[in-house]
C-alpha cells in the first residue's frame, strides 16, 4: 500500500487493506450452509443469463441515482436488472424507463445483481452496503464512503470477508482534467482548489466538507502522494445545522501545501484547481473540462522580454499561456464503465476503499477541527486561550 495512504501521522490508526476481488468463476463464500449465487457471467437462481454482461443494480434512484441507472442501461458490458427504491413513484418511473425490476429488499437486490451502486444519503451508506456485501455483491459507494470511520471499517471488513470489490464514487478522478494532472504533475509544491455550489437540501445530512470538499481532498491526496502532517481549517454554518462554508490548509510530509475552499451557498458553480510545481503551473476547470499551463521556461523568457522592453508590464497577451486540449467525456459514465470493467475482470478499481477511507479520515479531521473551534468560541475567551486551535502531528 502506498505510504501516503497510511494513517494521517499518528492520530488515525487503521490497518484496512483493499479487498481481494474474486476471480472469474470463483464461487462466493457460503455461510450457515446457504449456497451463494454464482459469479459474474454465470446464471444465478431466479435471474436470466445476460451473455456474460455484469448484472448491475442501483440502490437509491433519486437525483443522482437515476443517472447511475441511465448509464448502466446504456453500457454494452452491463445489464441494468434491478433497483431498490423506497419512493413508489420514482421506482415505477425508472423501471418503466429502463425495463428493470424493483426489488422488495436489499437482500433481493444483492442476490440478483453482480454489482450495485449505492446512491443514498451518506448516513445510510453502511446500512445499505452491509446486506449487499453479505450476498457477495460488488459495490460502487458514492462519496464519501461512509459518515464515520467506524462505519467505513465495517464496510471494508465485510468486503474483505466476501471477496467483493468496493469502489468509492470520487467522480473527479474520472474527469479528463484529472487524467491530465495525473500524467503531468510530478512534484507539486502548492495547490489551490475552489469548489462552490448553490444551496440545495440534498446532502445536508453532512457538512460541506463531507459533502463537497471531500472531492478535492481525494484529488490532492492522489496528486501529492505524501502523508498529511498538519491541518488548519475554519468553517461556518449559514443555512444548515452543519458547516456550509469551509477552508482547509493541509500540509504534507513532502512540503507540499494545499489550500481548499468550499461553499454550498454560493450564487454560482465553480470547480477549479491550480497546481504549482518547479516546472511551472497548471490551472484547470473541472466543470468545463478546460485549462491551461504556464511553463517556467516560458516565464523566464517573458521576464527577459520585460527587462529588455520587448514586452510591456501588464500586457497579459505576452504571458506564455498554453491551452491544454482535453478529450471531454461524462465523468460518471467513465466511472461506471471502469467499475463494471473492474468487476468483470476481478481487478482493483482506480478509487478503491483505501483511498476512500483516507479521504474520509482527512475530511473528518477537518470537520472536527471546525466544530472544535465553534465550541471554543461558545465557551468564551478564557477557555479558548487554554486549548490549541490547530491539528498538528
Amino acid at each position: 500500500m502506498d505510504a501516503w495512504r497510511t494513517p494521517i501521522a499518528q492520530v488515525f490508526q487503521s490497518k484496512t487493506q483493499n479487498p481481494k476481488p474474486r476471480t472469474a468463476g470463483e464461487a462466493r463464500p457460503e455461510t450457515a450452509g446457504e449456497a451463494r449465487p454464482e459469479t459474474t457471467g454465470e446464471a444465478r437462481p431466479g435471474t436470466a443469463a445476460v451473455g456474460g454482461r455484469v448484472r448491475a443494480g442501483v440502490a437509491g434512484v433519486g437525483s443522482l441515482g437515476q443517472h447511475h441507472a441511465r448509464i448502466y442501461a446504456s453500457l454494452a458490458s452491463a445489464e441494468l436488472v434491478g433497483i431498490y427504491e423506497t419512493n413508489d413513484a420514482r421506482a415505477a418511473e425508472i423501471c418503466a424507463k429502463y425495463g428493470c425490476r424493483r426489488m422488495a429488499t436489499l437482500e433481493e437486490l444483492g442476490e440478483t445483481c453482480d454489482a450495485v451502486s449505492i446512491v443514498v444519503p451518506t448516513d445510510l451508506h453502511a446500512a445499505v452496503a452491509l446486506p449487499l456485501l453479505a450476498r457477495g455483491c460488488h459495490l460502487l459507494i458514492e462519496k464519501p464512503i461512509c459518515a464515520s470511520l467506524a462505519e467505513a471499517e465495517s464496510v471494508l471488513a465485510a468486503a474483505r470477508a466476501s471477496g467483493a470489490i468496493v469502489q468509492v464514487g470520487h467522480i473527479e478522478h474520472f474527469n479528463p482534467v484529472m487524467g491530465f494532472l495525473e500524467r503531468e504533475v510530478s512534484a507539486p509544491r502548492f495547490i489551490t482548489a475552489e469548489r462552490l455550489a448553490p444551496f440545495t437540501p440534498r446532502g445536508t445530512e453532512v457538512g460541506v466538507v463531507l459533502d463537497l470538499m471531500i472531492h478535492d481532498i481525494g484529488i490532492v491526496l492522489e496528486l501529492v502522494k505524501s502523508p498529511v502532517e498538519k491541518i488548519d481549517s475554519v468553517g461556518v454554518s449559514v443555512l444548515s445545522k452543519t458547516e456550509d462554508i469551509a477552508n482547509a490548509r493541509i500540509e504534507f510530509a513532502n512540503g507540499c501545501v494545499a489550500n481548499l475552499s468550499t461553499s454550498r451557498i454560493s450564487l454560482k458553480k465553480v470547480r477549479e484547481i491550480r497546481v504549482f510545481q518547479p516546472t511551472g503551473y497548471f490551472s484547470f476547470d473541472f466543470m468545463n473540462q478546460s485549462g491551461h499551463l504556464v511553463r517556467k521556461a516560458g516565464m523566464l523568457e517573458y521576464a527577459a522580454k520585460l527587462m529588455s522592453g520587448a514586452a510591456k508590464p501588464g500586457d497579459l497577451s505576452a504571458v506564455p499561456v498554453e491551452p491544454v486540449p482535453l478529450e471531454k467525456g461524462e465523468p460518471l459514465a467513465l466511472e461506471l464503465a471502469h467499475f463494471v470493467d473492474s468487476v468483470a475482470k476481478a481487478k482493483q478499481p482506480k478509487v478503491g476503499g483505501v483511498l476512500g477511507k483516507t479521504a474520509l479520515e482527512v475530511a473528518i479531521a477537518i470537520t472536527e477541527q471546525i466544530r472544535g473551534r465553534a465550541v471554543l468560541k461558545d465557551q468564551g475567551p478564557e477557555t479558548r486561550d487554554q486549548r490549541p486551535l490547530t491539528t498538528e502531528h
